[in-house]
């Protein structure tokens, strides 16, 4: 499955597609992959956050 395109409006529908897409993605994945792969984005989500939040001191 290819990454959704999200429409600029972020609509109820986007988060439908993005669910969708995160499902097909897991759905194959054992437990230990599946919690990985959150904790894996999560901590380059909080990485992300933690650069803006430097940038703009």
């Amino acid at each position: 499955m290819e990454k959704p395109v999200l429409s600029p409006n972020f609509t109820i529908e986007d988060i439908h597609k993005l669910r969708e897409y995160n499902y097909e993605i897991t759905k194959d994945m054992t437990d230990k992959e599946r919690m990985d792969y959150y904790n894996n984005r999560g901590r380059e989500v909080q990485r992300k956050l933690e650069r803006m939040k430097a940038a703009n001191v």
